[in-house]
């Protein structure tokens, strides 16, 4: 019998760690992983967090170690993309334009940030922070300090690399077309303390504003907002937004609908491909809707439960969505969703004023998401409570005497 193939489309943290787990559930066939980046498969967090600081070296983001992969008989393909499928065929085309035959392919493909389509959008010092590329070249233009640097989108990417940017000594203003930060994720409630947060150490912050274009003579000099202001810019860091790479499912014919639709085993309209990642939208049994989540933990699981799936295991992808965030003093996690629309009301436990608390978001009395500020070791319970489904007395969530395991 033939060796069997697996093709992982994109070597980010999803498709690196569904190689790892194709092998550790003893898939013994050949495992092709392609990355269309020159670096082998690495985390994102730090490009935002701790390597954007220069407080972790570069290698600290790698998944794996370099030998990892010979070791593994894991065959990485870096500066190498996947450039069609063809599913009748059962076969991949690589950018190198060689045909690979598959039995099971997961795509991996992750997303790339939305770009400002404006006037001056092409100048010089116009910086999008998606991969160690650029994170590394964002980080030699505000190592040196004392730049004016400004920040289109308030977004957890634009907030960081605020953050980022004032402990390297710059300058910030922060523009954003919503009233708070955060609002798309949490809410006006909550967007409110990072706003806070981040005016406290010195960030300007210009809510209800978008970008209009910039001026500069080859390189940026300044920002033009949908007020007509015009505020000085040495570097500029854009951060509205990804969107899902689906070139490739697109064309191939699977369905697509922001990101590639997958069940809860995370298999696409075709039943020998998946998808996993940020480019996944998936359907939550938990939650009873189809969610697509950009968040380091969705790739951290989901490249497992992918490869267990393609290995034919009874596979519900029901993680929840979980992000955590470092700024300043202030570090956080949140899981669930809370968006506007999707809670009505928010309580907190703990000091809210000294920003060590735990804040949930309810709907009709039910726990839909929950976030830890400065407190730690509980996510497992803010999980449990969301999980639970059961309504919840808002006095006793509030009351830190009250142990959260009791409540769910």
């Amino acid at each position: 019998m033939p060796e069997e193939t697996f093709v992982i489309a994109g070597a980010g943290l999803a498709g690196a760690k569904a190689a790892e787990t194709l092998r550790e559930e003893g898939f013994a066939g050949r495992v092709l992983l392609v990355g269309e980046e020159i670096e082998r498969p690495y985390e994102r967090p730090p490009l935002s967090k701790g390597f954007l600081l220069d407080k972790e070296p570069r290698d600290k983001a790698h998944v794996h170690e370099a030998d990892w992969y010979d070791k593994h008989d894991v065959e990485l393909r870096v500066g190498t993309s996947v450039a069609a499928v063809d599913r009748g065929a059962h076969q991949v085309r690589l950018s190198t334009r060689e045909p690979i035959a598959y039995d099971k392919l997961l795509l991996a493909t992750g997303a790339s940030p939305r770009r400002l389509d404006v006037p001056g959008s092409k100048l010089q010092g116009i910086h999008y922070l998606r991969t160690m590329a650029d994170s590394a070249a964002l980080k030699q233009a505000l190592a040196p300090g004392g730049r004016r640097v400004v920040v289109a989108g308030a977004g957890w990417i634009g907030l960081e690399a605020a953050a980022a940017a004032r402990e390297h000594g710059n300058e910030v203003t922060l523009i954003e077309p919503e009233p708070v930060p955060l609002h798309a994720a949490m809410g006006p409630e909550l967007g409110g303390m990072f706003a806070d947060l981040h005016r406290e150490h010195g960030v300007v912050l210009r809510m209800d504003e978008g970008v209009a274009g910039f001026w500069g003579a080859g390189q940026v000099s300044a920002v033009v907002t949908s007020g007509g202001a015009e505020v000085p810019a040495d570097v500029v860091i854009v951060g509205i937004g990804v969107r899902p790479n689906s070139r490739l499912a697109e064309e191939a014919g699977l369905e697509v609908s922001d990101g590639i639709l997958v069940d809860q085993s995370l298999r696409t309209s075709d039943p020998d491909i998946y998808a996993a990642g940020d480019v996944a939208n998936a359907y939550h049994p938990l939650l009873g809707r189809r969610i697509r989540v950009e968040h380091w933990a969705n790739a951290l699981n989901g490249g497992p439960a992918a490869a267990r799936a393609m290995l034919g295991r009874d596979v519900v992808y029901d993680q929840l969505p979980y992000f955590f965030s470092d700024q300043y003093e202030l570090g956080m996690e949140m899981s669930g969703a809370a968006a506007p629309g999707e809670y009505d009301e928010v309580v907190y436990r703990g000091d809210v004023p000294g920003r060590e608390f735990l804040a949930f978001w309810l709907s009709g009395g039910r726990v839909v998401a929950g976030m830890n500020v400065n407190v730690w070791d509980v996510t497992g319970d803010v999980q449990a409570l969301i999980r639970s489904g059961r309504p919840v007395d808002a006095a006793r969530l509030a009351d830190p005497g009250v142990p959260l395991a009791d409540l769910a």
